[in-house]
């Protein structure tokens, strides 16, 4: 397991861990997170800290790899999660980031993907990445396309009623 922190110019990326609950209910109850990726169904922070053990903390363990909570460098601020998840649908990891709302527009999640995108290569040594998303989501597919990853056709998540897009891209050390 790789235990490590990753640094942009405004932001220090680090793994969740059960104290960021807060953190992750404000994520999975966003609106935009909601409407663009689905309701978790998750209310509480003991619902939060339950979804968190059977989901990130078990990426860690399993994968070396999961979300990594967005601090603010300037003032210790969490803004929002950006990771890689390995999803049993899905041959490679995937890259997701969720910024909360008082802090969107402001380029933080690019900051953080590439920094993420830069470690499944560099650290990771991962072949493939994918990523997937709502049609819909036009600021979440610029910054897919942006971060290099191309358009591989629509699939069906596991229990959901609607296609959605995934994207793919070789990762070369």
């Amino acid at each position: 397991m790789i235990d490590w922190q990753l640094e942009t110019a405004r932001l220090i990326l680090r793994r969740v861990s059960l104290d960021d609950a807060d953190l992750m209910l404000a994520v999975w109850n966003d609106p935009d997170f909601v409407r663009n990726v689905g309701d978790r169904g998750i209310r509480s922070i003991e619902d939060a800290r339950a979804a968190m053990k059977a989901g990130a903390l078990k990426l860690y363990a399993d994968y070396g790899y999961g979300p990594y909570a967005m601090v603010l460098k300037e003032d210790g601020a969490r803004i929002g999660i950006c990771g890689l998840f390995k999803r049993d649908n899905l041959e490679h990891p995937d890259i997701g980031f969720a910024v909360l709302p008082d802090h969107c527009g402001a380029g933080f999640a690019g900051e953080a993907a590439f920094a993420v995108l830069a470690h499944a290569r560099d650290d990771l040594q991962l072949s493939e990445l994918t990523a997937i998303v709502s049609p819909g989501n036009a600021p979440s597919v610029g910054l897919i396309e942006k971060l290099g990853l191309s358009f591989g056709g629509m699939i069906r998540m596991p229990g959901d009623d609607h296609d959605i897009c995934l994207y793919r891209m070789k990762l070369d050390a």
